[in-house]
């Protein structure tokens, strides 16, 4: 028959930060080094080789990334820690010179990891269980069915008969392959929604039974349950017997679980019962109390649940040739004078003893030849070596060759072996935040889906509304041009009755004036607030300045020159003025013979913006005015040729008098 090569691949940790590995692999008795790796790129590179062991010294090596790396490992991949259990670790070189191995520098990871190697190849060392030997099978339809339909519902229904099919598939694979489980489903449309199992096996078992499928119409998921804390198994049984009591432990199976253990003398060492304790928590209480070598039963065939733990431990596993009366058991706890709480004890340490009873005459003859050989001291574990399967000469023999062995070794320091206590803490603590953290995404993934359900509900609202809502935008802005439209005319209107209304009122006095003037018993006055140019400009523009015009202003002051040019230049009659003239426009007005009074001289009547004088008073005093004015010019006429005439007189005088003072002046 050929024996399958093995692959083991030795690792030791060369810095914390990066976590840096040394590897180095042992394959048939060959050694390699295979370099530095970063844990990513260790993890990627065993999950391509699958080796069939990863040996390390310390698990703690690994720290907070060891439970993410026992999840990484494949089924078949073994983490053995090769120092020993935690609390019970010895030095690698110590370990390396027992079994014949030579070790060089200590100091080198490449070194460690070679030693670590070889050590797993020797069967050294203890498996690390990171699963209890529980997986749970997941059987789901594969795709989402969409929004519906008719074809959609049939769709829908052919899924859920295909989760069914498999579903039942998966159940008669696990029943003709006898292994326990337990079975949850959800029925929908005459068939199921989904289906998952609990079965009691390991996830080696499982291999070829069961395989994943992801892709299709149908999808089947495999979940290893994670132990509450690590496990650790011996590589090899006589490991555990040298370092750890040898115990014969009976078990009996059920809702409430019983377990006995008595040592290889006879003598009971534990007794035990426990409502729904999981396979992991008896692995654990078994390890406290010892290494079993005989797992037994009290029934037969054994329980799926009692060849677990004794394949666990690597042990015997004791079968009553049939079944134990319950008579017998009693029987058999009276020969132990002992008294139990309940019948799963009892059933458990029946079990234990019946086996211990049958290789009691065998141990017997062991203490026999062991007294002659004079090694009484190792009885325990020459027994529990010839129990393993080696026959007495062999157990003596290497029992006897340890003991020599250790005599010759140098005594080494006692290593210090790192709590795992605080790691395993907070390994937990971190595994209660990630399902924390996967159970808050859970919820928001849940309320992220609810949020696109009623923003498609919301979008198909708006589309629906949509043609509505664009009418009544296109309404409400041809409105709000309608309304901008009437605000502009409203606007304009009022601008326009003002324009009307100044007008009208302008047009009024026209008409009083044009009556007055037509009556002709008094002159229509052309009224200015001011002496200005603007408001020389407004009563043009508003009722028009024509020659001949008599204005009356009722602040002259500010006047100047230029304007009052202008008042002559537009040949107005004459100028009344309520306030004295400045001396400019007078001596303009003068000069230009334009007649201007006060209005208290003419007896002038204004009301408003109308005022009239009298015409028979008004052409009094302009008559009055010029006439004065002639007389004045006429006067000052006379008396500039009066001037010039004296003037022509004297300057003759002298003429005639430097003529004759000439004429002297030459006799």
């Amino acid at each position: 028959m050929r024996v399958r090569p093995i692959l083991i691949l030795g690792v030791d940790i060369i810095s914390e930060n990066p976590k840096k590995f040394a590897v180095v692999s042992w394959f048939n008795g060959r050694l390699e080094r295979k370099g530095e790796f970063t844990l990513y790129r260790l993890i990627r590179f065993i999950q391509s080789k699958r080796p069939d062991i990863v040996a390390i010294d310390s698990v703690t090596e690994l720290g907070e990334d060891l439970r993410k790396f026992l999840r990484a490992l494949p089924t078949e991949t073994k983490l053995v820690q090769v120092t020993g259990r935690p609390g019970e670790q010895r030095s690698l070189q110590s370990l390396a010179r027992e079994h014949g191995i030579r070790t060089t520098d200590r100091f080198d990871p490449y070194e460690e990891a070679k030693l670590a190697a070889l050590l797993a190849s020797k069967g050294v060392g203890y498996e690390v269980l990171a699963f209890e030997d529980e997986v749970v099978v997941k059987v789901t339809r594969g795709r989402s069915h969409g929004k519906g339909g008719w074809s959609q519902d049939r769709y829908r229904k052919r899924v859920h008969n295909l989760v069914r099919d498999k579903v039942r598939e998966i159940e008669d694979r696990l029943r003709r392959a006898d292994i326990p489980f337990d079975l949850e489903t959800e029925e929908k449309d005459y068939g199921l929604a989904k289906g998952e199992f609990r079965v009691y096996a390991s996830r080696e078992e499982l291999a070829g039974l069961i395989r994943p499928m992801r892709g299709g119409d149908v999808e089947v998921r495999i979940y290893p349950v994670e132990r509450a804390e690590l496990g650790f198994a011996p590589l090899k049984g006589e490991e555990a017997i040298r370092e750890r009591k040898s115990i014969i432990v009976g078990i009996d199976p059920g809702i409430t679980v019983g377990i006995a253990a008595i040592d290889l003398n006879g003598r009971i060492v534990a007794l035990h019962s426990e409502r729904n304790m999981p396979v992991g928590e008896v692995f654990r209480f078994v390890s406290e109390i010892g290494h079993p070598v005989i797992v037994a039963t009290d029934v037969s065939p054994a329980p799926g649940f009692v060849e677990k733990i004794a394949r666990s431990f690597k042990a015997q596993l004791f079968v009553p040739r049939e079944s134990l009366r319950i008579e017998e058991k009693n029987e058999l706890l009276r020969d132990l004078g002992i008294t139990v709480d309940d019948d799963h004890q009892r059933d458990a340490l029946a079990a234990a003893y019946k086996a211990y009873l049958r290789l009691k005459p065998k141990l017997e003859h062991i203490d026999a030849r062991l007294r002659e050989a004079g090694l009484t001291r190792k009885s325990e574990e020459v027994k529990a070596l010839v129990i393993q399967g080696y026959n007495l000469g062999e157990a003596m023999q290497r029992v006897s060759l340890r003991e020599r062995a250790k005599a010759e070794e140098p005594e080494e320091p006692v290593r210090e072996v790192p709590d795992l206590r605080p790691y395993i803490k907070r390994i937990r603590e971190l595994e209660k935040r990630i399902e924390m953290l996967e159970s808050e995404n859970r919820e928001l993934r849940e309320i992220i889906r609810e949020q696109r359900r009623t923003i498609g509900r919301l979008e198909r609202r708006i589309a629906d509304y949509d043609e509505e809502v664009r009418k009544k935008v296109l309404r409400e802005r041809e409105l709000e041009a309608k309304v901008k439209r009437i605000e502009i005319l409203e606007k304009q209107l009022r601008e326009a009755k003002a324009v009307i209304e100044r007008l009208s009122r302008d047009l009024v006095q026209v008409k009083r004036m044009n009556v007055v003037e037509v009556r002709g018993s008094a002159v229509p006055l052309k009224v200015l607030r001011v002496l200005s140019w603007r408001e020389l400009e407004r009563i043009e523009r508003e009722i028009g300045l024509r020659k001949g015009d008599v204005l009356f202003v009722a602040n002259p002051a500010g006047a100047g020159r230029a304007i009052a040019e202008e008042l002559v230049e537009k040949g107005i009659r004459a100028l009344i003025t309520e306030r004295p003239l400045p001396q400019a426009v007078k001596d303009v007005l003068r000069e230009a013979h334009v007649p201007f009074f006060l209005s208290e001289e003419l007896d002038v009547k204004r009301i408003d913006e109308f005022a009239v004088v009298e015409r028979e008073t008004l052409e009094g005093a302009i008559e009055e005015l010029l006439e004065r004015w002639k007389k004045e010019d006429e006067k000052r006429e006379a008396e500039r040729l009066l001037r010039l005439v004296e003037e022509y007189r004297i300057e003759r005088k002298k003429e005639l008098m430097r003529k004759a003072e000439e004429e002297r002046r030459k006799v």
